[in-house]
């Protein structure tokens, strides 16, 4: 079996990877702060030395890279560690791979555009409005520099049940469980993605050796607000919890955020069999695994 690393493995998108490609690989986790599988490994990828040292002994395969600092706040007022997370360690993964002739799958983000039209396809300029977005764009180009045989995936709003981590879905779940009210902004629209989902797709890309640049997200353009009634519905909780907001009266967050970063993903679905799912299929099969 071919050697498959994934760094991040105790992450949501990380955890459901590491589940799925064990019926294909020999796969390794990596694990930067807490582990999430008992065979997993601990690396600092902003440890170039480490990372080239690592890579020597364990010489795998394919390497997907899904381990990054994705606080968008925390990114845009801790800048130089989201630099070194984000770019550094993408640099030392990237031309790792390279040396050990490893294929390298790097997860990006719909934040690297301004948000000004939405619907983006892979040939549309990439404009970051915040740090987390410039990162996350300096580290694809450091993919697209440093390791030949690579494949960036841009996604968008990763949602799904992980034993620690919140998201905006369970985050919303266990507000209106809590009977809170919930104020969601009306007027920010992405392409929600289910993890579980996200993992199917990357790793039938990696199986048929995708190269380049795709973009990987939910099929469903929406707002906030509308997920978050979506996400009401489907669990059977109160939905008149729910007040809308516009994103210009939204305090809470230090960071800006795109208006409107929804992906077109038509390229991808044109290359793979399995289908990217709409956010009633997504949360339907998110019911269906609840725990």
């Amino acid at each position: 079996m071919e050697k498959l690393v994934i760094t991040g493995a105790s992450g949501l998108l990380g955890s459901k990877m590491v589940e799925l490609a064990k019926e294909y690989y020999e796969v390794v986790p990596l694990h930067h702060t807490k582990p999430l599988h008992s065979n997993s490994l601990r690396l600092d990828m902003t440890q170039r030395k480490w990372v080239s040292d690592f890579f020597s002994k364990l010489k795998p395969n394919i390497v997907i890279h899904a381990a990054s600092e994705t606080n968008v706040d925390k990114c845009e007022t801790q800048r130089e560690q989201a630099w070194k997370i984000n770019v550094e360690g993408t640099r030392n993964i990237a031309v790792s791979c390279s040396k050990a002739n490893t294929k390298l799958v790097y997860i990006s983000t719909d934040y690297v555009f301004d948000g000004e039209r939405g619907n983006y396809k892979e040939q549309d300029e990439p404009n970051p409005v915040n740090y987390y977005g410039v990162t996350k764009l300096e580290g694809e180009n450091q993919v697209a520099q440093h390791c030949e045989n690579h494949l960036i995936l841009r996604t968008s709003v990763l949602y799904g049940w992980h034993p620690w981590k919140q998201n905006f879905v369970t985050w919303t779940i266990n507000r209106l469980k809590q009977n809170k009210e919930t104020t969601v902004v009306r007027d920010h629209y992405n392409t929600p993605t289910l993890a579980d989902n996200l993992a199917e797709i990357t790793i039938e890309a990696v199986q048929k050796d995708l190269q380049g640049l795709y973009h990987a997200s939910g099929s469903e353009r929406t707002s906030r607000y509308e997920f978050a009634r979506q996400i009401a519905k489907t669990f059977n909780l109160d939905q008149s919890l729910i007040k809308p907001i516009k994103l210009s009266q939204l305090t809470a967050w230090i960071a800006k955020r795109p208006k409107d970063s929804s992906l077109n993903i038509e390229s991808i679905q044109r290359q793979l069999k399995t289908k990217l799912l709409n956010i009633h299929e997504g949360l339907n099969r998110m019911k269906e695994d609840q725990r």
